[in-house]
């Protein structure tokens, strides 16, 4: 339920910005006035803001609130995250970029870049041991490994995908904060294998552990697609 409540009114400010009823550098309403407009928790509030932080819409400043950002123009504005079929197209294209992405990370990173690869790996572990959401940790990963390419294109083709690049969680069952019981499971062995290969050098293990992650994630999505054409949800 809350994360039904966080998703609509991320839609209606996201609505707000981009229509420009709130414009850029503009702040938008506290918290707490947000939460009374709408009905809901502060909590709800915080998740609906997260969202379009992630989507790169708004900027929370400290001591200061939550700032509008310049709504992007451009190609893939029309990803959903929430549409099963939009995942996957996504990740088939993300497997043409980010397998050569592991690759040239494993051949090019220095040792800073390896450091901020074991920090967004070890951030993405900590999501999953406390059941903390890991939409972020998880794109600052890949991230981490197109940054270590050291030819800035990589870093920002996931930049312009970030909108579409992390499903909805209730993607993954067809229920709302819901994940399969093995999802854990494929994230972190895989993003380790990722990680493992690169660090070594391996440029061929590197590509293979890539490929598979992302092939795994598109298997996944194809079988819930199947599975919600036969049960409706």
């Amino acid at each position: 339920m809350k994360d039904r409540l966080a998703t609509r009114v991320a839609d209606a400010l996201r609505s707000q910005i981009t229509d420009g009823h709130v414009k850029p550098g503009e702040r938008l309403l506290s918290e707490t006035k947000l939460a009374e407009l709408h009905g809901v928790s502060r909590t709800v509030i915080r998740e609906a803001i997260a969202t379009l932080s992630f989507e790169g819409l708004v900027q929370s400043r400290k001591g200061a609130g939550i700032f509008a950002l310049e709504a992007q123009t451009g190609p893939f504005l029309n990803l959903d995250p929430g549409k099963v079929s939009s995942v996957i197209e996504l990740l088939e294209l993300r497997r043409a970029v980010e397998v050569e992405s592991a690759a040239l990370a494993a051949l090019r990173r220095s040792p800073q870049q390896e450091e901020r690869i074991i920090a967004a790996h070890r951030a993405v572990l900590d999501c999953l041991q406390t059941d903390a959401p890991t939409r972020d940790a998880d794109f600052d990963f890949h991230l981490a490994i197109a940054e270590a390419t050291n030819n800035s294109r990589f870093a920002e083709f996931l930049v312009l995908v970030r909108v579409g690049i992390i499903a909805r969680g209730e993607l993954q069952t067809g229920r709302e904060n819901i994940r399969p019981m093995d999802y854990n499971r494929h994230l972190a062995e895989e993003h380790d294998a990722i990680c493992r290969a690169v660090l070594a050098g391996d440029e061929a293990g590197a590509r293979q552990a890539m490929q598979e992650h992302l092939k795994g994630s598109v298997a996944r999505y194809r079988a819930l697609l199947h599975q919600n054409r036969y049960t409706g949800n």
